[in-house]
């Protein structure tokens, strides 16, 4: 994953870059982008979860279509579970965090920042990985992937709630600065 900001900042239009010439514009400018960027990125996270719920519901389907009817709880708790996820990913309050105050972040605080949402994304590589891992039916008891899936989903929600905190982190380390 590169750095979103410093892409969406070289792709700014000729009216945008003449802005940053009024004083005290840039840093709004900046603290607009760096919303923007977030929000970009926390909707790729939202897609990527529902592509997950897709894939998943695929393998339900299979279930269903073998009559392995005493399969689909485990499936549904964890249909559910990553639904509840994407929604607290999409709709996560960003404005009040402080990132998008008029505080100089530093490049490590952001680094730091830029490294959690890579480790999410390599998360939620590990949950693909782990849904295409799920038996097919007849196979054996998808139940023990299912436990370890719901268990890895709970993990990453614990660690999303930690998004905040880690804002927060970057937040001090740039008015210390």
């Amino acid at each position: 994953m590169t750095n979103g900001y410093d892409e969406a900042k070289a792709q700014r239009n000729v009216l945008e870059k003449l802005g940053e010439k009024i004083p005290g514009y840039r840093g709004f400018q900046d603290r607009e982008l760096r919303r923007d960027v977030d929000r970009l990125l926390r909707e790729h996270l939202a897609s990527e979860l529902g592509r997950l719920k897709s894939a998943l519901r695929d393998r339900t389907r299979s279930y269903t279509d073998a009559g392995k009817i005493g399969a689909l709880n485990g499936f549904d708790r964890l249909d559910r579970q990553l639904d509840g996820l994407s929604q607290a990913v999409r709709f996560s309050d960003y404005g009040a965090s402080g990132l998008f105050d008029p505080v100089k972040i530093g490049e490590a605080e952001l680094q730091r920042l830029y490294e959690f949402d890579l480790s999410v994304v390599e998360d939620l590589a590990q949950l693909e990985a782990g849904i295409a891992a799920v038996p097919a039916p007849g196979a054996e008891d998808p139940a023990p992937a299912l436990d370890h899936l719901q268990q890895e989903v709970r993990v990453l929600d614990d660690r999303w709630k930690q998004r905040k905190q880690v804002i927060g982190t970057a937040v001090q380390g740039g008015q210390s600065a």
